[in-house]
């Protein structure tokens, strides 16, 4: 199981996360991209930080909503959709190569996220999006039950996906991660954090608010770096999955 985090959330003068503590531990950094934070200089030093601790790079394209940090809705065109996915993973390439290094998958951010896991449309103009700039790009979604409808759409396009499970997110019974504005829909413990992501790992499955056992298969579990305690968490996650993957459950163990 990898871990990934979003990174370079930065914006000017104005800072966020402790990317510099936070990149050792993780595998996979979401980059931001320019439009719900970050700028060039801060997306030209993140990528230097993940090529120093090798780890793998990935856009975090998002709406154009640097006020609302990408996280309010949009109603935006399929075509104008596309351009502004494409034209922010293409500026992260660019600083990529410049530093002999690249973009290998792409995770989009905040509401474009939820809303393409809510309304495959949106889903399939972010692969199309994809697809046309880089079809090597890998698409990190969210871990849901429909995952093998979201793989042969995938399929069409000739993309890879990861899925990816949340380490401090309360998830509904539909599989979808409960609204930041409801109540305990982030985890405030490390103990029900570290209980969610050894459950991820030992038995594939997750407990959702009315207590549901939710299946579902993920490739990578997001952490995030930005809080008072976020380095704590993280070092604690890393602590625990190296831990699992030394000592996998058994069978009989993970029923």
């Amino acid at each position: 199981m990898n871990l990934n985090c979003d990174m370079g959330e930065a914006f000017g003068a104005w800072t966020m996360g402790l990317d510099d503590q936070i990149m050792p531990f993780v595998d996979q950094a979401n980059i931001a991209c320019g439009f719900h934070a970050s700028d060039p200089l801060t997306m030209a030093k993140t990528v230097a930080l993940a090529k120093q601790h090798n780890v793998t790079i990935g856009a975090h394209p998002a709406y154009p909503d640097l006020v609302g940090f990408g996280r309010r809705n949009m109603d935006i065109a399929p075509a104008e959709l596309k351009a502004i996915i494409q034209y922010q993973i293409g500026a992260l390439k660019g600083l990529c190569e410049s530093q002999n290094t690249q973009v290998d998958y792409v995770k989009p951010h905040g509401a474009l996220y939820n809303t393409m896991m809510a309304d495959f449309t949106v889903l399939e103009t972010v692969m199309q999006a994809v697809s046309e700039l880089d079809a090597t790009l890998i698409l990190m979604v969210m871990a849901v039950p429909e995952a093998p409808e979201i793989k042969k759409m995938a399929k069409k396009y000739g993309l890879t996906i990861w899925f990816e499970a949340f380490s401090d997110r309360l998830y509904t019974d539909e599989g979808r991660l409960m609204p930041r504005k409801e109540p305990n829909a982030v985890h405030a413990s490390f103990d029900l954090i570290e209980k969610q992501v050894e459950q991820l790992c030992e038995t594939g499955t997750l407990t959702t608010a009315s207590g549901k056992q939710l299946a579902i298969h993920a490739d990578t579990i997001c952490v995030h770096g930005d809080g008072a305690h976020a380095l704590d968490a993280v070092t604690r996650i890393r602590t625990l999955v190296d831990r699992l993957k030394l000592n996998p459950p058994s069978k009989t163990s993970a029923k």
